[in-house]
């Protein structure tokens, strides 16, 4: 029976929906309540206490998005946490694990308060697994953080989400305009970065930046263009290193990780000197690059303050559009 859990004092100063949700905490403390127990239906707990269905489903859609029960469709409400100490309950929604990805997400899970439950997941760039992450999600979780990579069509997805529950990372979209987001400029990030290395990119006669396409984000090229056209330098956009002639004079821009290792590779197999025959500038940056080869410049957006600011922007309920901070850390490679 209704009674036998929920307790609503009509004279009280609290929001009868907080009085449910108040009701459950105390009925798993005291023990009425396990976990795997069924709880009175909406309907039985509206006609018991002369709620509103309103009323009862936001306290129950609250209990639910801090995984304290969940529902089964045509069966009902179970008890599927007896953890009363959540105070928020987090989906992330990564696009994939890398360095620079762990150092956001550390980050962010350590500006937390230890009783925020935080569940990560990735889509590798795969529609279909975006879409059903979120659609098997919505509803479970308090707030949701999401990476919407380079997919075009994301808002219609993503607007089956509470909108004042939903926060974009790492890119500033269009159709995503009305959403809280934390954000890199990639195209004035290159622009700008090769501007504060304009003294070292002037000793060669040619820029190159290797662009693969996929998964990187086009408005890089677009800076770089930028930059080489404003000051008159000879530059390539190729998409591989695969059967390229390095020569000397050239410097590279380069996203990827792999083409990274290959260029290096190649440089010392030719016998040529970086950051004198040959330049190198990676984008994000790690520890690795920090040592390998005495040193690999990069661009990089600051991913420690990135994770640390969206903590902040979460549990504070920030509505925001904030544009991370991106820097040209200067190493040997340049």
């Amino acid at each position: 029976m209704p009674k036998d859990i929920f307790h609503i004092d009509e004279v009280l100063a609290v929001p009868k929906y907080r009085q449910i949700i108040n009701s459950i905490y105390t009925g798993l403390e005291s023990g009425i309540l396990k976990q795997g127990d069924k709880i009175p239906s909406i309907n039985s707990i509206c006609k018991e206490f002369g709620l509103s269905r309103d009323t009862v489903l936001m306290a129950f859609n609250e209990l639910k998005s801090k995984g304290v029960i969940s529902s089964i469709p045509g069966k009902g409400y179970y008890i599927e946490s007896t953890d009363t100490l959540v105070e928020q309950k987090l989906f992330v929604l990564f696009d994939e694990i890398n360095g620079f990805k762990e150092d956001l997400y550390s980050s962010f899970i350590n500006s937390l308060n230890p009783n925020i439950i935080v569940d990560i997941y990735f889509h590798h760039f795969n529609y279909k697994v975006f879409k059903d992450l979120i659609y098997e999600n919505a509803g479970k979780f308090t707030s949701y953080i999401i990476m919407p990579a380079t997919f075009d069509s994301s808002s219609d997805i993503i607007s089956i989400l509470p909108q004042d529950r939903v926060y974009i990372l790492d890119r500033l979209k269009p159709d995503l305009e009305n959403y809280p987001v934390i954000y890199q400029d990639f195209e004035a990030d290159v622009y700008e970065n090769m501007l504060a290395g304009q003294d070292l990119l002037s000793k060669y006669e040619k820029i190159v930046m290797v662009f693969p396409g996929g998964k990187e984000p086009i408005e890089r090229t677009y800076g770089f263009i930028r930059f080489c056209e404003e000051f008159g330098k000879t530059f390539e956009i190729i998409k591989s290193l695969e059967n390229r002639k390095i020569k000397k004079g050239e410097a590279y821009l380069v996203a990827s990780d792999r083409n990274l290792v290959h260029l290096i590779k190649k440089t010392n197999q030719l016998g040529f000197e970086l950051g004198s025959d040959i330049g190198i500038i990676s984008f994000n940056d790690t520890v690795l690059k920090e040592v390998v080869s005495n040193g690999i410049t990069t661009i990089s957006t600051d991913f420690f303050d990135m994770g640390k600011r969206l903590a902040k922007m979460v549990v504070n309920k920030e509505k925001l559009q904030l544009r991370n901070s991106s820097h040209l850390i200067r190493r040997n490679s340049l």
